[in-house]
């Protein structure tokens, strides 16, 4: 059987990438520091992932197994020796952390194979797999990297599905929405794998999917926060909010039609769809969970502050999403720790400060203008 390791066995490995490997008839071995699920996985040998809908469908994923790259060095290496994928779904900011354990398998593995090895980071992030292959060759000698050439494929991708925090303690099972969509930048001839789509050129649609279906879920996120709301679909029924969900989709919108020249219609619609998405009240999904994290999510090349710094470029309205970085810059649940880091550096050092050293905006940009009068309008 053909092999697939995946880095995060969390919801979104096991309910997302790792179900599709299974799928495509793939051993997987997951590989994580959780050391409970990991044991369960061990144990049970699979799990079900299950559909957030109506008419709820379960799919059975087998042939899998678990790895603690905190204890089980070798072993995750022995995995890396006999795979013919590795992806990850961990998060960016861990990808630095896992790189070194995937730099010494890919060493070992280059001095006995001779085999293809295809290495995917299934992230929230333009470039992950770029980023994750720095991380990596920053580990390995010229002689390895040498042996590496035409052996060890790294390919982008574009991942996109909603997993909610999840109500089944102690259990495996994944409760997911139905739809997804995992695009990869790569030849055609690559071996198959059940709902991966192959793409010449990722950059539009990994733009479209972030500066839509990302932004989009934020920007419910931080209003329904602000409005006292606990979940998704329930702040949607708000038509205030949703009106400010539909003026920043269209301002990520006509920079992305700009950008890539895609069809007007086919973009209004595919933002019609996302937002469809969201409204499903069987996801149960929370504001705080898809809020969580906002230091990151106000990164310069995340999903609010990067569309809004391209809509600016092209001359074009980034007035709803100055409205939403604001937004993003009140939510304060105490239970996220970058929350309340974000809170102590604002109450200490002010909004133009943060807004320099999170997302990289000057003073005199008049996009942190513009942030700072919709900051204090939402505060007043």
């Amino acid at each position: 059987m053909k092999q697939a390791v995946h880095f995060g066995a969390g919801n979104i490995g096991r309910g997302f990438i790792g179900a599709l490997f299974s799928q495509s008839n793939y051993h997987v071995t997951f590989v994580d520091i959780a050391e409970k699920i990991i044991n369960q996985l061990n144990t049970d040998e699979g799990y079900n992932v299950i559909t957030a809908a109506e008419h709820p469908e379960t799919l059975a994923v087998q042939n899998v197994s678990g790895l603690n790259n905190l204890t089980q060095e070798q072993a995750v290496i022995k995995a890396i020796k006999e795979a013919t994928y590795i992806t990850t779904a961990i998060g960016p900011n861990v990808l630095p952390r896992i790189a070194p354990l995937i730099a010494k398998g890919l060493a070992e593995r280059v001095k006995t194979s001779d085999e293809n090895l295809y290495i995917i980071a299934c992230e929230n992030q333009i470039s992950a797999t770029d980023l994750l292959k720095g991380y990596i060759f920053d580990a390995l000698d010229e002689e390895t990297k040498a042996h590496m050439v035409n052996k060890v494929f790294f390919f982008n991708s574009a991942v996109d599905r909603i997993v909610p925090i999840q109500h089944n303690q102690g259990s495996l099972d994944v409760l997911v929405e139905s739809y997804y969509e995992w695009v990869v930048e790569a030849p055609e001839d690559i071996p198959f794998v059940e709902g991966m789509t192959i793409v010449p050129d990722l950059a539009p649609f990994i733009e479209r999917k972030l500066f839509t279906v990302n932004t989009g879920h934020a920007v419910i996120a931080y209003f329904g926060y602000l409005k006292g709301k606990e979940t998704i679909d329930q702040t949607l029924r708000d038509s205030d909010i949703y009106e400010q969900v539909q003026q920043t989709l269209r301002e990520t919108g006509d920079y992305l039609i700009k950008r890539y020249a895609l069809d007007r219609e086919e973009h209004e619609a595919y933002i019609v769809k996302i937002i469809e998405r969201f409204k499903n009240p069987h996801l149960n999904d929370s504001v705080k969970r898809v809020g969580r994290a906002p230091i990151r999510k106000l990164g310069p090349q995340d999903r609010l502050i990067r569309p809004a710094l391209e809509a600016k470029k092209a001359g074009l309205s980034y007035t709803y999403l100055a409205k939403a970085i604001a937004a993003a810059l009140l939510f304060d649940p105490q239970e996220d720790k970058e929350a309340m880091k974000l809170q102590a550096n604002i109450h200490e050092y002010g909004i133009e400060y943060v807004l320099k050293e999170v997302s990289g905006l000057e003073a005199s940009n008049d996009l942190t203008k513009e942030i700072i009068a919709q900051y204090n309008a939402l505060k007043s």
